[in-house]
C-alpha cells in the first residue's frame, strides 16, 4: 500500500537554475543529478521536488482557483522568517502573509517560473 508521497516533479525551461533558487531560498540539496537536467532536491523531511527539462512549451501561469492540481504547500517552522526570505527574493505574492485567529499562517506566492507555492505553519499539526 502507499506509505507516503516520494515526490512530485515540476517541469521547468530552465531546471539548475531552479532547482537552485529551491535549495537556496529553502534550504534543500540535491540529490540526483542525471547530467541531462533532471534534478532531485530534497529536504530535511526527506521529502523531494524533481525537476525535469521542458525547453519547447511556455509555464502557463494559472490562478490559484483554476481545476486541477494547484499548489506545493511548504511546512515552514519560522513563518516570519519565511515570509521575509521570499519577500526579499522579489517574489510575485498572490495572497500576502497572514495569520489567522487559530494560529496558522499562510502565504501563496510563485517561484522564479510561475509555479504556484503555499507557505503553511501550524501550531499543531493535521497528523
Amino acid at each position: 500500500m502507499i506509505t507516503g508521497i516520494e515526490h512530485l516533479a515540476i517541469y521547468a525551461k530552465d531546471t539548475k537554475k531552479l532547482s537552485d533558487w529551491y535549495v537556496d531560498m529553502f534550504d534543500g540539496k540535491i540529490v540526483y543529478d542525471n547530467g541531462k537536467g533532471t534534478y532531485f532536491v530534497a529536504f530535511s523531511d526527506k521529502s523531494m521536488i524533481e525537476f525535469c527539462s521542458n525547453e519547447s512549451e511556455e509555464n502557463v501561469h494559472t490562478s490559484l482557483e483554476t481545476p486541477g492540481l494547484r499548489h506545493i504547500a511548504l511546512s515552514v517552522d519560522d513563518f516570519d522568517a519565511a515570509v521575509d526570505k521570499v519577500k526579499a527574493a522579489g517574489v510575485e505574492v498572490l495572497k500576502e502573509a497572514a495569520v489567522a485567529a487559530n494560529g496558522i499562517g499562510t502565504m501563496f506566492f510563485r517561484d522564479p517560473e510561475g509555479n504556484i507555492l503555499h507557505f503553511i505553519s501550524r501550531p499543531a499539526p493535521l497528523v
